[in-house]
Protein backbone atom coordinates (compact mmCIF):
# COMPACT_ATOMS: atom_id res chain seq x y z
CA UNK A 1 0.00 0.00 0.00
CA UNK A 2 3.03 2.46 1.00
CA UNK A 3 4.42 1.70 -2.41
CA UNK A 4 1.20 2.57 -4.21
CA UNK A 5 0.93 5.41 -2.54
CA UNK A 6 4.23 6.76 -3.65
CA UNK A 7 3.27 5.96 -6.77
CA UNK A 8 0.38 7.76 -7.55
CA UNK A 9 1.74 10.67 -6.02
CA UNK A 10 4.67 10.37 -8.25
CA UNK A 11 2.36 10.30 -10.88
CA UNK A 12 0.37 13.38 -10.22
CA UNK A 13 3.63 15.43 -9.34
CA UNK A 14 5.02 14.21 -13.26
CA UNK A 15 1.24 15.51 -14.83
CA UNK A 16 1.65 18.63 -13.20
CA UNK A 17 5.21 19.15 -14.46
CA UNK A 18 4.47 18.05 -17.48
CA UNK A 19 1.68 20.90 -17.83
CA UNK A 20 3.90 23.54 -16.04
CA UNK A 21 6.39 22.60 -18.72
CA UNK A 22 3.83 23.34 -22.00
CA UNK A 23 2.20 25.83 -20.37
CA UNK A 24 3.66 28.62 -22.57
CA UNK A 25 3.11 26.63 -25.50
CA UNK A 26 -0.52 26.12 -24.89
CA UNK A 27 -0.24 29.90 -23.79
CA UNK A 28 0.69 31.36 -26.70
CA UNK A 29 -1.40 29.25 -29.38
CA UNK A 30 -4.27 30.65 -27.11
CA UNK A 31 -3.13 33.80 -28.03
CA UNK A 32 -2.95 33.20 -31.69
CA UNK A 33 -6.24 31.37 -31.46
CA UNK A 34 -8.18 34.37 -29.13
CA UNK A 35 -6.65 37.63 -30.97
CA UNK A 36 -9.07 39.67 -32.45
CA UNK A 37 -8.13 41.81 -35.69
CA UNK A 38 -8.53 45.18 -36.43
CA UNK A 39 -11.36 45.86 -39.30
CA UNK A 40 -10.49 44.61 -42.40
CA UNK A 41 -7.22 43.46 -41.20
CA UNK A 42 -5.73 40.20 -43.46
CA UNK A 43 -4.70 37.21 -41.32
CA UNK A 44 -0.77 37.39 -40.24
CA UNK A 45 1.59 37.00 -43.28
CA UNK A 46 -0.66 38.16 -45.71
CA UNK A 47 -0.31 42.46 -47.32
CA UNK A 48 -2.74 43.53 -48.79
CA UNK A 49 -1.62 45.74 -52.07
CA UNK A 50 -2.97 49.20 -52.80
CA UNK A 51 -1.73 51.59 -55.84
CA UNK A 52 -2.36 55.07 -56.77
CA UNK A 53 -2.14 58.08 -55.85
CA UNK A 54 -4.21 59.56 -59.09
CA UNK A 55 -6.12 57.69 -61.91
CA UNK A 56 -3.37 58.20 -64.68
CA UNK A 57 -0.79 56.55 -62.33
CA UNK A 58 -3.44 53.99 -61.20
CA UNK A 59 -4.13 53.11 -64.93
CA UNK A 60 -6.81 50.09 -66.16
CA UNK A 61 -9.37 52.30 -67.51
CA UNK A 62 -10.73 53.29 -71.34
CA UNK A 63 -9.34 56.85 -70.48
CA UNK A 64 -6.01 55.78 -68.45
CA UNK A 65 -4.10 52.82 -69.92
CA UNK A 66 -0.67 53.49 -69.03
CA UNK A 67 -0.98 52.62 -65.47
CA UNK A 68 -0.31 50.35 -62.85
CA UNK A 69 -3.24 47.89 -63.34
CA UNK A 70 -1.75 47.99 -67.60
CA UNK A 71 1.46 46.02 -66.36
CA UNK A 72 0.61 44.71 -62.82
CA UNK A 73 -1.71 41.98 -61.65
CA UNK A 74 -5.29 44.28 -60.12
CA UNK A 75 -4.28 45.44 -56.79
CA UNK A 76 -6.08 44.81 -54.10
CA UNK A 77 -6.77 48.37 -53.26
CA UNK A 78 -6.51 52.00 -55.15
CA UNK A 79 -5.80 54.83 -53.49
CA UNK A 80 -7.13 58.36 -54.17
CA UNK A 81 -7.11 61.65 -52.66
CA UNK A 82 -9.79 64.56 -51.40
CA UNK A 83 -10.31 67.17 -48.93
CA UNK A 84 -13.14 67.52 -46.06
CA UNK A 85 -13.68 71.35 -47.01
CA UNK A 86 -12.32 73.92 -49.21
CA UNK A 87 -9.05 76.72 -49.43
CA UNK A 88 -7.17 73.61 -48.86
CA UNK A 89 -3.79 74.06 -50.28
CA UNK A 90 -2.81 70.17 -49.59
CA UNK A 91 -4.87 69.39 -52.76
CA UNK A 92 -4.66 72.63 -54.95
CA UNK A 93 -8.27 72.54 -53.89
CA UNK A 94 -8.99 76.94 -54.24
CA UNK A 95 -12.84 77.27 -53.66
CA UNK A 96 -15.78 75.12 -53.97
CA UNK A 97 -17.56 72.89 -51.01
CA UNK A 98 -14.79 70.34 -50.41
CA UNK A 99 -14.74 66.34 -51.55
CA UNK A 100 -13.40 67.59 -54.69
CA UNK A 101 -12.59 64.00 -56.82
CA UNK A 102 -15.17 62.40 -55.02
CA UNK A 103 -18.05 62.51 -57.32
CA UNK A 104 -16.71 64.19 -60.36
CA UNK A 105 -13.32 64.13 -62.23
CA UNK A 106 -10.55 67.05 -60.93
CA UNK A 107 -6.78 67.76 -61.12
CA UNK A 108 -5.56 69.87 -58.69
CA UNK A 109 -2.11 69.59 -59.75
CA UNK A 110 -1.27 65.85 -58.32
CA UNK A 111 -3.39 64.10 -61.29
CA UNK A 112 -6.40 63.32 -62.35
CA UNK A 113 -9.16 61.88 -59.68
CA UNK A 114 -12.60 60.73 -59.28
CA UNK A 115 -13.79 57.75 -56.72
CA UNK A 116 -16.93 57.27 -57.57
CA UNK A 117 -15.54 56.73 -61.74
CA UNK A 118 -12.66 54.37 -60.40
CA UNK A 119 -14.86 52.39 -57.98
CA UNK A 120 -17.52 51.86 -61.00
CA UNK A 121 -15.39 50.25 -63.28
CA UNK A 122 -15.99 46.58 -63.82
CA UNK A 123 -11.80 46.34 -63.58
CA UNK A 124 -11.85 47.46 -59.39
CA UNK A 125 -14.99 45.69 -58.83
CA UNK A 126 -12.36 43.24 -56.48
CA UNK A 127 -10.94 45.97 -55.26
CA UNK A 128 -10.77 48.27 -51.85
CA UNK A 129 -10.70 51.77 -51.80
CA UNK A 130 -8.43 53.49 -49.60
CA UNK A 131 -9.45 57.94 -49.14
CA UNK A 132 -6.43 60.24 -47.98
CA UNK A 133 -8.68 63.18 -46.63
CA UNK A 134 -7.19 66.11 -46.14
CA UNK A 135 -7.84 68.75 -42.99
CA UNK A 136 -5.87 71.25 -43.87
CA UNK A 137 -7.88 75.07 -43.21
CA UNK A 138 -10.28 72.65 -41.73
CA UNK A 139 -9.26 71.24 -38.84
CA UNK A 140 -10.89 73.52 -36.61
CA UNK A 141 -14.17 73.94 -38.42
CA UNK A 142 -14.40 70.36 -38.84
CA UNK A 143 -13.71 70.03 -34.95
CA UNK A 144 -16.41 72.90 -34.60
CA UNK A 145 -18.99 71.10 -36.34
CA UNK A 146 -19.04 73.83 -39.31
CA UNK A 147 -18.38 71.39 -41.87
CA UNK A 148 -20.80 68.46 -40.61
CA UNK A 149 -22.80 68.46 -44.17
CA UNK A 150 -19.79 67.92 -45.78
CA UNK A 151 -19.25 64.95 -43.29
CA UNK A 152 -22.79 63.56 -43.94
CA UNK A 153 -22.09 63.63 -47.90
CA UNK A 154 -18.81 61.51 -47.47
CA UNK A 155 -21.10 59.29 -45.23
CA UNK A 156 -23.41 59.19 -48.75
CA UNK A 157 -20.54 57.93 -50.29
CA UNK A 158 -19.39 55.74 -48.93
CA UNK A 159 -23.16 54.22 -48.25
CA UNK A 160 -23.26 54.43 -51.68
CA UNK A 161 -20.21 51.16 -51.72
CA UNK A 162 -22.14 48.92 -50.36
CA UNK A 163 -20.18 46.26 -48.78
CA UNK A 164 -17.01 47.53 -50.53
CA UNK A 165 -14.56 48.20 -47.91
CA UNK A 166 -12.80 51.72 -47.56
CA UNK A 167 -9.67 52.72 -45.25
CA UNK A 168 -9.68 56.33 -44.38
CA UNK A 169 -7.13 58.09 -43.70
CA UNK A 170 -8.17 60.95 -41.79
CA UNK A 171 -5.64 64.08 -41.74
CA UNK A 172 -2.85 61.86 -43.30
CA UNK A 173 0.54 62.27 -42.16
CA UNK A 174 -0.96 64.76 -39.17
CA UNK A 175 2.55 65.46 -38.21
CA UNK A 176 3.17 66.87 -41.37
CA UNK A 177 3.77 70.65 -39.80
CA UNK A 178 5.61 72.26 -42.46
CA UNK A 179 2.49 71.12 -45.21
CA UNK A 180 -0.18 70.44 -42.86
CA UNK A 181 0.06 72.92 -39.64
CA UNK A 182 -2.45 71.00 -37.66
CA UNK A 183 -3.46 72.10 -34.21
CA UNK A 184 -2.65 68.89 -32.23
CA UNK A 185 -5.91 69.88 -30.25
CA UNK A 186 -8.08 70.70 -32.84
CA UNK A 187 -6.98 67.68 -35.19
CA UNK A 188 -7.87 65.26 -32.65
CA UNK A 189 -10.90 66.93 -32.17
CA UNK A 190 -11.69 66.89 -35.70
CA UNK A 191 -10.84 62.97 -36.24
CA UNK A 192 -13.16 61.76 -33.49
CA UNK A 193 -16.03 64.15 -35.06
CA UNK A 194 -15.64 62.34 -38.77
CA UNK A 195 -15.89 58.97 -36.74
CA UNK A 196 -18.29 59.88 -34.45
CA UNK A 197 -20.87 61.31 -37.16
CA UNK A 198 -19.83 58.47 -40.09
CA UNK A 199 -20.93 55.79 -37.02
CA UNK A 200 -24.12 57.71 -36.39
CA UNK A 201 -25.15 57.31 -40.11
CA UNK A 202 -24.48 53.81 -39.65
CA UNK A 203 -21.39 53.68 -41.82
CA UNK A 204 -20.32 49.98 -41.61
CA UNK A 205 -17.51 49.51 -44.42
CA UNK A 206 -15.15 51.75 -43.23
CA UNK A 207 -11.71 51.07 -41.27
CA UNK A 208 -10.34 54.22 -39.83
CA UNK A 209 -6.92 54.69 -40.46
CA UNK A 210 -4.25 57.46 -38.74
CA UNK A 211 -1.54 57.95 -40.56
CA UNK A 212 1.72 59.21 -39.39
CA UNK A 213 4.52 61.21 -41.74
CA UNK A 214 6.95 58.57 -40.38
CA UNK A 215 10.09 60.38 -39.16
CA UNK A 216 9.05 63.07 -37.82
CA UNK A 217 7.64 62.09 -34.04
CA UNK A 218 9.17 60.69 -31.63
CA UNK A 219 6.89 58.41 -29.35
CA UNK A 220 5.79 60.94 -26.89
CA UNK A 221 4.89 62.91 -29.25
CA UNK A 222 2.73 60.55 -31.06
CA UNK A 223 1.13 59.73 -28.14
CA UNK A 224 -0.29 63.40 -28.01
CA UNK A 225 -1.45 62.98 -31.65
CA UNK A 226 -3.56 59.72 -30.86
CA UNK A 227 -7.16 60.43 -30.99
CA UNK A 228 -7.38 56.82 -28.76
CA UNK A 229 -8.15 53.27 -29.28
CA UNK A 230 -11.46 53.57 -30.10
CA UNK A 231 -11.25 56.03 -32.54
CA UNK A 232 -8.25 54.26 -34.63
CA UNK A 233 -8.50 50.71 -36.38
CA UNK A 234 -5.04 50.83 -38.12
CA UNK A 235 -2.17 53.06 -37.60
CA UNK A 236 -0.10 54.22 -40.91
CA UNK A 237 2.99 55.77 -42.16
CA UNK A 238 4.55 56.75 -45.21
CA UNK A 239 7.57 55.13 -46.51
CA UNK A 240 10.24 57.90 -48.50
CA UNK A 241 13.59 58.52 -48.12
CA UNK A 242 13.81 58.60 -43.95
CA UNK A 243 12.20 55.52 -43.22
CA UNK A 244 14.96 54.74 -41.26
CA UNK A 245 13.53 56.87 -38.70
CA UNK A 246 10.92 55.72 -38.01
CA UNK A 247 9.36 54.06 -35.30
CA UNK A 248 5.10 53.87 -35.89
CA UNK A 249 5.75 49.86 -36.63
CA UNK A 250 6.90 49.77 -33.11
CA UNK A 251 4.29 52.01 -31.78
CA UNK A 252 1.39 50.22 -33.36
CA UNK A 253 2.50 47.13 -32.28
CA UNK A 254 2.02 48.07 -28.44
CA UNK A 255 -1.05 49.28 -29.15
CA UNK A 256 -2.45 46.23 -30.71
CA UNK A 257 -2.71 48.00 -34.25
CA UNK A 258 -2.27 46.57 -37.76
CA UNK A 259 -0.08 48.95 -39.79
CA UNK A 260 -0.47 50.21 -43.21
CA UNK A 261 1.94 51.66 -45.04
CA UNK A 262 0.16 54.00 -46.74
CA UNK A 263 2.40 56.03 -49.05
CA UNK A 264 5.47 54.52 -50.60
CA UNK A 265 7.64 55.12 -53.32
CA UNK A 266 11.09 55.47 -53.96
CA UNK A 267 13.44 58.39 -52.81
CA UNK A 268 16.50 58.57 -51.66
CA UNK A 269 18.57 60.91 -49.67
CA UNK A 270 20.96 63.40 -51.00
CA UNK A 271 23.40 64.86 -48.61
CA UNK A 272 21.94 67.50 -47.31
CA UNK A 273 18.00 65.80 -46.74
CA UNK A 274 17.95 66.15 -43.40
CA UNK A 275 18.71 70.13 -43.61
CA UNK A 276 16.57 70.81 -46.56
CA UNK A 277 14.45 68.23 -47.97
CA UNK A 278 16.64 67.10 -51.00
CA UNK A 279 16.78 63.81 -52.60
CA UNK A 280 18.74 62.12 -55.58
CA UNK A 281 17.04 62.31 -59.13
CA UNK A 282 15.30 58.82 -59.07
CA UNK A 283 14.22 58.26 -62.99
CA UNK A 284 13.37 54.19 -62.87
CA UNK A 285 13.66 54.09 -66.49
CA UNK A 286 17.13 55.33 -65.95
CA UNK A 287 19.16 51.52 -65.51
CA UNK A 288 22.00 52.86 -63.07
CA UNK A 289 19.04 55.11 -61.12
CA UNK A 290 16.77 52.13 -61.10
CA UNK A 291 19.52 49.47 -59.31
CA UNK A 292 19.83 52.20 -57.11
CA UNK A 293 16.57 52.37 -55.97
CA UNK A 294 16.37 48.69 -55.82
CA UNK A 295 19.34 48.07 -53.80
CA UNK A 296 18.59 51.26 -51.25
CA UNK A 297 14.55 51.32 -51.62
CA UNK A 298 12.92 48.37 -52.74
CA UNK A 299 15.08 45.98 -50.77
CA UNK A 300 14.30 47.52 -47.26
CA UNK A 301 10.93 48.39 -48.09
CA UNK A 302 10.44 44.54 -48.87
CA UNK A 303 12.20 43.71 -45.68
CA UNK A 304 10.19 45.94 -43.52
CA UNK A 305 7.20 44.31 -44.84
CA UNK A 306 8.08 40.70 -44.11
CA UNK A 307 10.17 41.06 -41.23
CA UNK A 308 6.94 42.41 -39.55
CA UNK A 309 4.39 40.23 -40.78
CA UNK A 310 2.72 40.35 -37.34
CA UNK A 311 2.14 44.53 -37.72
CA UNK A 312 2.36 45.58 -41.40
CA UNK A 313 -0.64 44.40 -43.09
CA UNK A 314 -1.09 46.81 -46.50
CA UNK A 315 0.90 48.74 -48.37
CA UNK A 316 0.45 51.70 -50.87
CA UNK A 317 2.75 52.04 -54.00
CA UNK A 318 2.54 55.48 -55.69
CA UNK A 319 3.47 55.05 -59.06
CA UNK A 320 3.43 58.32 -60.10
CA UNK A 321 5.34 60.23 -62.29
CA UNK A 322 6.11 62.86 -59.60
CA UNK A 323 8.07 65.33 -61.63
CA UNK A 324 5.69 65.95 -64.32
CA UNK A 325 3.07 66.82 -61.70
CA UNK A 326 2.80 70.69 -61.11
CA UNK A 327 2.23 70.11 -57.22
CA UNK A 328 5.80 68.79 -56.74
CA UNK A 329 7.56 70.58 -59.32
CA UNK A 330 9.17 72.80 -56.49
CA UNK A 331 8.74 70.34 -53.82
CA UNK A 332 12.42 68.94 -52.55
CA UNK A 333 11.47 65.49 -52.02
CA UNK A 334 9.45 64.69 -55.38
CA UNK A 335 11.03 66.89 -57.91
CA UNK A 336 12.80 64.55 -59.38
CA UNK A 337 11.29 61.50 -59.10
CA UNK A 338 9.84 59.07 -61.81
CA UNK A 339 8.39 56.24 -59.78
CA UNK A 340 6.43 54.33 -62.45
CA UNK A 341 7.25 50.88 -62.14
CA UNK A 342 7.04 49.50 -65.84
CA UNK A 343 9.53 52.26 -66.94
CA UNK A 344 12.59 49.78 -65.07
CA UNK A 345 12.21 45.93 -66.53
CA UNK A 346 14.55 44.68 -64.03
CA UNK A 347 12.34 46.19 -61.19
CA UNK A 348 9.23 45.23 -63.24
CA UNK A 349 10.34 41.60 -63.32
CA UNK A 350 11.34 41.95 -59.42
CA UNK A 351 7.82 43.21 -58.29
CA UNK A 352 5.82 41.03 -60.45
CA UNK A 353 7.84 38.01 -58.79
CA UNK A 354 7.21 39.55 -55.24
CA UNK A 355 2.72 40.28 -56.22
CA UNK A 356 2.84 36.56 -57.37
CA UNK A 357 3.68 35.53 -53.55
CA UNK A 358 0.92 34.32 -51.63
CA UNK A 359 1.62 37.08 -49.17
CA UNK A 360 0.40 39.69 -51.46
CA UNK A 361 -3.10 40.41 -51.79
CA UNK A 362 -4.25 41.78 -54.87
CA UNK A 363 -7.91 41.76 -56.21
CA UNK A 364 -9.58 38.37 -56.40
CA UNK A 365 -13.03 37.56 -56.22
CA UNK A 366 -12.52 36.39 -52.76
CA UNK A 367 -10.58 39.34 -51.06
CA UNK A 368 -13.33 41.20 -49.58
CA UNK A 369 -14.97 38.17 -48.00
CA UNK A 370 -11.68 37.22 -46.52
CA UNK A 371 -11.43 40.70 -44.96
CA UNK A 372 -15.05 40.49 -43.48
CA UNK A 373 -13.68 37.04 -42.25
CA UNK A 374 -10.75 38.36 -40.41
CA UNK A 375 -12.93 41.42 -39.40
Amino acid sequence: MKHLIILVIGAALFVNLGMLIKAPDLENNLEQETKKRAKFEPEDGKVLVFAGQDLASIGGLDQYKEGYSDYFPTPGGVTLYTSIGDNDDSTGTESGSGLQGVFNTVDAGNGPSNMSLLMSDKRYRNSVLAIGLSLVNSEVKVANGELDKNIESLGTFLKSLGQRHVFLRIGYEFDGHLWNHYDITAYKKAYKRIVDLLNAQGITNTAYVWQSVGWVSNWEQLEEWYPGDDYVDWCAYSFFDRFKEAIMIDFAREKGKPVFIAEASPTISDHTAKFDGDTKETILSNPEQAQEAWEKWFVPFFTTIEENSDVVKAIHYINCNWKERPMWFTNKTFKDIDARLQLSPMISEKWKMKMNDDRYLNASDNLFKTLIEND
